[in-house]
């Protein structure tokens, strides 16, 4: 590929034509002939190094200013036009497909996996890209970030259009949307669920998290808005494109009466004000954060044109999301692995087993490192007040010190008088959990979720939940035959 096809604006800023292999913003990564992004973030500046990128082999240099360079592109924004460039590399892949997506603190994960489940079953190839996995219709790969790196991104895009995916639905996450990788993409439908406290280690300010999410609506051709939540009234107010509300608890666009919970599931019936009638809807993940994200898909995929009946029908067919309340041992006591991470989401999360409890709740939690500290004590604090037996531990240190995430979470326990016990090592965690569990607790592991994975200094440990929990039942089973 050619430089001046992937930069018309190389050639007008005079450049020679030349090859290019690859393009990255990551300077341990630039090899001979390819393009380097100079981006600009909170630690680091691409800027500084993009004489020495040349030394190593870069054919061109992306900058936002005049770096006296020979190969270089001056763009007012680098970020946005890495997005551009990733984009023309994989020959503008999302042309060809119909994007929705989803934003907000809790449920995307759920949403975008509902969405593409309920789309197969209605006869349609269907991708996703989101927390739990990357799955481009033929080939399902390891997720590490909500929304993927630009080339990585729309590589998956590419491969979409190669096994003829029609349809991709995709979290959008808050740090995606500030750092424009998603940046002059249209959507079809962007669905916002919740806001509530996260990554104000990244955004600072609640009110700077808003904005972000905010920003994908500016690529939507429609908005579809859970008003149960008052940031989602807010953004319904403040968005200029035609809003779809939606809602488990008021009167909206689309809503539900006699809600029924269970420990499998919940039901309900869901009214449509277009259709003037209702639906029964049987959903496989139970709680009422999953009433309102079992009605966010039958909802998109309605407004995508499809009959309501059929998307109800669909919605009905799923049997859960990975690492999503799910149950992954069932014997004298249940294990549940959810991706519970915010204080929010652990509360709604410990209120639902709390619904179905016979017995003991044992929440295993804990904090991940360089994320927001603030709502560390929370967690705790929610942990605490809602669980029988919290177990404190550590998820994804990274290079934090986990007895200091540990001790910082422990606060808000403390002040709930609660009953708990810390284990630095998770595997011990888990160990101790399993063993003091008897007939008819519920064993709540929270935090990893659909992860295979533990995140300490920068190496990917694998730790799979699913089997290091069917391990121990298995070693417990034969201890005691």
């Amino acid at each position: 590929m050619t430089l001046f096809d992937l930069s018309p604006e190389a050639k007008e800023q005079g450049l020679e034509n030349i090859e290019i292999r690859s393009v990255t913003d990551e300077t341990g990564k630039v090899q001979q002939g390819d393009i380097f992004v100079c981006i600009k973030g909170s630690t680091f500046d691409g800027h500084a190094h993009a004489a020495e990128m040349l030394e190593k082999g870069a054919a061109v240099i992306v900058c936002e200013r005049d770096l006296g360079l020979k190969q270089q592109i001056i763009v007012p924004n680098s970020r946005k036009y890495f997005r551009d460039l990733a984009s023309r590399y994989y020959g503008e892949p999302t042309k060809k497909l119909k994007l929705i997506a989803a934003t907000g603190t809790n449920g995307k994960s759920t949403i975008v996996n509902v969405i593409k489940l309920a789309l197969r079953a209605m006869g349609h190839k269907a991708g996703a890209l989101g927390t739990i996995n990357y799955d481009t219709g033929s080939e399902v790969y390891e997720a590490h970030l909500s929304t993927p790196r630009p080339m990585e991104m729309y590589r998956y895009f590419s491969e979409m259009v190669e096994n003829g995916v029609e349809y991709c639905a995709l979290e959008a996450s808050s740090q995606a949307l500030a750092q424009f990788r998603l940046y002059g993409e249209q959507f079809e439908i962007g669905i916002f669920t919740n806001l509530t406290q996260d990554h104000l280690d990244f955004h600072g300010t609640m009110e700077n998290y808003f904005k972000a999410k905010k920003m994908l609506f500016k690529s939507c051709k429609k908005a579809l808005v859970c008003v149960d939540d008052k940031y989602g009234q807010r953004l319904a107010k403040e968005i200029d494109i035609p809003v779809i509300t939606y809602s488990a608890k008021d009167h909206a666009d689309y809503y539900c009466v006699n809600i029924k919970g269970k420990s499998n599931g919940v039901s309900y019936w869901l009214s449509s004000v277009k259709e003037e009638k209702s639906f029964p809807v049987t959903f496989k993940m139970p709680g009422l954060f999953n009433v309102a994200n079992s009605m966010a898909a039958i909802a998109a995929c309605a407004e995508l044109g499809f009959s309501i009946n059929s998307c109800v029908e669909a919605v009905c067919k799923c049997n859960g999301v990975c690492g999503r309340m799910e149950v992954i041992w069932d014997g004298d006591f249940t294990v549940i692995c959810d991706y519970a991470h915010t204080p929010d989401a652990l509360e709604k999360l410990l209120t639902t087993v709390k619904s179905f409890a016979e017995q003991r709740i044992i929440c295993l939690f804990a904090a991940a490192g360089e994320r927001d500290e603030g709502k560390r004590p929370d967690m705790g604090r929610i942990v605490g007040r809602l669980a029988d037996v919290a177990v404190l531990t550590s998820d994804n240190p990274r290079f934090e010190d986990p007895e200091k995430i540990i001790a910082q979470v422990e606060e808000g326990l403390k002040k709930q008088d609660a009953s708990y016990k810390i284990f630095v090592d998770r595997m011990d965690a888990i160990e101790y959990a399993l063993d003091i569990a008897k007939s008819g607790d519920i064993v709540v592991l929270a935090g990893k979720g659909h992860e295979t994975y533990q995140v300490i200094g920068d190496e990917y440990l694998d730790f799979d939940e699913h089997k290091i929990v069917k391990e121990i039942m298995m070693r417990k089973t034969e201890g005691n035959a």
